[in-house]
C-alpha cells in the first residue's frame, strides 16, 4: 500500500500543479479528499494491512493527504492573488467625477432645540444629568412634596406601573436625584421625556418633552431666576425679548410663576397676531423658588442656601420656533413636514 499512496501523490501533486483554475483546484481536492475520493477508497484498504503495519500504512496515508491539502490551499491563494491584481488593474476609477448627491436626513425639531438649549446651558457651566423614564412614587411625588391627595397623583393623570412605579410626570425628579448625591453649589440641568394621561390634540400629548433647571447656592432670589430666563429668552427668540412672570402654584416651589416672553411673532404688540391671541405674551415655561421643605428634606442649610428651579416644555419652544401650530405635526413622522426643517 506504501508504493500505491505515493504513486496517488505524485498522480494528485502533478494535477495540482497542472491545474488553470481555482475550480480545477476544487475538482482535484473532491478526486483525491472527497469522500469517495480516490485516498478514501485506499483508507478502507488499511483492514487487510497486518495490525503491526497498520499505525505506519496509516500515518503514510495522512502525511499524504496534508501534503495534498497543503498544495490546493497555496495555489488556491495564488489564483485568488492573480484575480485580485487582475482586478485591480481593470478597474479603474475616476475620482474627479462628481458623486451622486445622498439624501441627508435632519435632526427633529425637539431635537434641536433639545440640544441648542442644552449647548446653552453647558456653556453657561451648568452640569448635564440624565433621569430616567420609569421612576418611583417617592421621587416623582413624595420627595417633591407633591402629597398623596393630590390629584396629580391620581390614576387618572399618572401612568402607574404598578402602586410605587410610575412613568415620570415631569423630569422635575431628577432635581432630588441631584440634590441626594451633591451638596451646594448646584447648578444643573436635565433633558428628557415625561407622561401623562392627556388626550391628544393641538397642544396636547401624553407624551411630550422637558428641560429642567435647578440651581442651589448662596444669595440665590427671584431676581437671579428671572435674569437667568431672560438670558434663556433673548437666546431663543431674540435680544429684544422680555419676560415676565405671574404667580402661580407649585408643590415643589414657594413663590412659584408662570414665565412669559413677548411674543416671537409680533414682538409684543399684540395687534391682530394670532399667535398670542392679541395678548403681545405667550407663556413659555414654569418656574419658582425651590421649596425649603425639599432644601431641608435633604440636608441643605436653608439659612444659608437658597435655589430655583425651573421646567421648560420643549414641544412648546419648538412650536414657537418654527411656526408650528399643532403639536401633532411633531410626532406624526411626516417625512414631507419634516423636510422643511433643513
Amino acid at each position: 500500500m506504501e508504493n500505491e499512496t505515493n504513486k496517488l501523490l505524485e498522480e494528485a501533486m502533478q494535477e495540482v500543479e497542472n491545474a488553470k483554475s481555482k475550480q480545477e483546484l476544487f475538482n482535484v481536492n473532491t478526486n483525491f479528499l472527497g469522500k469517495n475520493g480516490k485516498f478514501s477508497a485506499l483508507m478502507k484498504k488499511l483492514k487487510d494491512v497486518l495490525p503491526e503495519n497498520r499505525a505506519k500504512i496509516g500515518a503514510i496515508l495522512n502525511n499524504a493527504r496534508e501534503k495534498i491539502d497543503t498544495a490546493i490551499r497555496t495555489f488556491i491563494k495564488k489564483f485568488e492573488k492573480q484575480e485580485l491584481e487582475e482586478k485591480i488593474k481593470n478597474e479603474k476609477v475616476d475620482v474627479t467625477i462628481p458623486v451622486k448627491p445622498y439624501p441627508m436626513g435632519v435632526k427633529h425639531p425637539i431635537t434641536e432645540t433639545q440640544e441648542l438649549l442644552m449647548d446653552f446651558f453647558v456653556k453657561k457651566g451648568f452640569t448635564v444629568r440624565t433621569g430616567t423614564d420609569i421612576e418611583t412614587d417617592y421621587y416623582c411625588f413624595e420627595a417633591l412634596n407633591v402629597p398623596k391627595n393630590h390629584p396629580a397623583r391620581d390614576a387618572q393623570d399618572t401612568f402607574y406601573i404598578n402602586d410605587e412605579i410610575v412613568l415620570r410626570t415631569h423630569t422635575s425628579a431628577t432635581q432630588i436625584h441631584t440634590m441626594e448625591k451633591f451638596k451646594p453649589p448646584i447648578k444643573m440641568v436635565s433633558t428628557g421625556a415625561a407622561y401623562r394621561v392627556d388626550e391628544i390634540d393641538g397642544r396636547h400629548s401624553p407624551f411630550f418633552h422637558q428641560l429642567e433647571i435647578l440651581v442651589v447656592d448662596k444669595n440665590v432670589s427671584m431676581a437671579d431666576m428671572k435674569g437667568t430666563l431672560e438670558e434663556i429668552g433673548k437666546f431663543l427668540f431674540g435680544e429684544k425679548t422680555k419676560i415676565r412672570l405671574r404667580p402661580s402654584y407649585f408643590p415643589f416651589t414657594e413663590p412659584s410663576a408662570e414665565a412669559d416672553a413677548t411674543c416671537p411673532k409680533c414682538g409684543g404688540k399684540g395687534n391682530g397676531c394670532s399667535l398670542c391671541q392679541q395678548t403681545g405674551w405667550i407663556e413659555i415655561l414654569g418656574c419658582g423658588m425651590v421649596n425649603p421643605k425639599i432644601l431641608e428634606n435633604h440636608g441643605i442649610n436653608t439659612n444659608e442656601f437658597g435655589g430655583f428651579a425651573v421646567g421648560i416644555g420643549l414641544e412648546r419652544l419648538a412650536m414657537l420656533r418654527y411656526g408650528i401650530s399643532d403639536m401633532r405635526e411633531l410626532f406624526e413622522n411626516n417625512v414631507e413636514f419634516l423636510k422643511q426643517f433643513k
